[in-house]
């Protein structure tokens, strides 16, 4: 233990005589490490943020949409055949344990009109459990009930984004709107939801009942997509395969027939944008690891000279009994020492740039302890691998020839 200590003595004194050299070889490595810890901290942000607008859709969030047709050898998109009924929702909510919640759907875009105001906005008809598969809270008012969907009611529950855009201040419950010439009553408001992940205002819509929208607005009887809470996340793969099973029943679709209709589920949208931003993590993260080496191979460059600097200190060491061991650990802590405090430094860098984007630039930033170790661990491996080859240089001279140089 007392040779560690002088070893790690005399490694602090050696710092301590060349202190300009000593720090602008530290440079490197703080560069290095804050380029990193903020590259990853923008990486993981920006999958924090991705993870957060997903959980925004709603809670174990399935969407089944009508199939495409094939006419003449073109094939249409997604809802291009009208395949879904309300039946099949009643029926999935019935039959399917591990999903147990099923909503019909349908949606259409419209000019809404409030007095000398008026806004063009999503809207979606929809049935009393939205709010529930969608983790939407109604902030004023109350929501629609099954009676006004078996009635057809003219009844509206609003979106922030379109209550600030007729209403301004004013409280909108109670008051009648037209949409599409139709007039409707407000009777809630949603809670503020903010952009999904494509950007899109999510409270920019209106919901009013389905067989109103049908009915009123849109002239048809079919719907357009179905959607579906699951039990929890992870039964969402056992809920989507007693969909699939279900319906394919229900539209008598035979062994070797493709589905009509196409089941979207969270998980997928979830581990798609995941996999994108752990790519754009991974990039960044290597980009910035190229400063990192690059202070590396200072480091190497600094302690081969210090190498030759203090050869005859070596000559007179080696004479004095210090093994070639002594001689290896000493260059060695040397290294470590200064890319560990290069390390420290860059890590507090990286924190406060990190810190910085996220204020004055918008981004989401997340730095982990995790990344903030381990930053700090790899800093100090790098001044340890590039420092190995300059003290295995340094153990290796000959005492008497060392002693004889000039």
């Amino acid at each position: 233990m007392g040779g560690l200590i002088q070893i790690y003595k005399i490694a602090i004194n050696a710092l301590r005589r060349n202190p300009m050299r000593s720090a602008l070889t530290m440079l490197g490595v703080i560069i290095g490490v804050g380029c990193v810890v903020a590259m990853v901290a923008i990486g993981q942000g920006a999958s924090s943020a991705i993870q957060s607008q997903i959980g925004s859709l709603g809670t174990n969030f399935l969407v089944i949409f009508s199939g495409s047709r094939q006419a003449a050898g073109v094939r249409h998109g997604a809802g291009s055949v009208q395949t879904l009924t309300v039946e099949d929702a009643q029926a999935i909510a019935r039959e399917c344990p591990s999903a147990p919640v099923a909503e019909p759907g349908v949606r259409t875009g419209g000019q809404v009109v409030f007095g000398n105001q008026n806004w063009f906005t999503s809207i979606q008809g929809t049935g009393p459990d939205y709010p529930t598969i969608r983790a939407w809270a109604v902030a004023k008012g109350t929501y629609l009930t099954e009676e006004d969907v078996k009635a057809g009611s003219k009844v509206a529950v609003l979106g922030a984004t379109v209550v600030e855009n007729l209403f301004g201040e004013a409280n909108p419950i109670g008051q009648i709107i037209r949409i599409k010439d139709v007039p409707f009553r407000v009777i809630g408001v949603f809670d503020r939801k903010g952009g999904n992940m494509m950007g899109q205002d999510q409270d920019d819509i209106i919901s009013i009942p389905y067989t109103t929208a049908q009915r009123r607005l849109m002239g048809i009887t079919h719907i357009q997509t179905i959607m579906v809470s699951a039990i929890s996340p992870a039964r969402i793969q056992q809920a989507t395969d007693e969909i699939t099973e279900l319906l394919r029943q229900r539209h008598r679709i035979g062994p070797r027939q493709d589905d009509d209709f196409i089941i979207r589920s969270q998980q997928e949208i979830a581990a798609a944008a995941m996999q994108m931003s752990g790519v754009l993590t991974l990039l960044l993260g290597a980009i910035a690891s190229v400063s990192l080496l690059v202070g590396g191979i200072g480091i190497m460059n600094i302690m081969l000279v210090s190498v030759t600097e203090r050869t005859r200190e070596i000559g007179v060491r080696r004479a004095l009994g210090a093994r070639r061991s002594d001689i290896r650990n000493q260059f060695l802590i040397e290294a470590s020492m200064i890319s560990g405090l290069g390390g420290v430094v860059g890590i507090s860098l990286g924190v406060f740039a990190a810190r910085a984007i996220a204020r004055f630039a918008g981004w989401p930033t997340l730095v982990a302890p995790e990344i903030v170790f381990t930053a700090f661990v790899f800093a100090g491996l790098v001044g340890i691998f590039f420092g190995f080859y300059p003290a295995a240089r340094a153990a290796r001279l000959d005492p008497i020839e060392a002693l004889r140089y000039e």
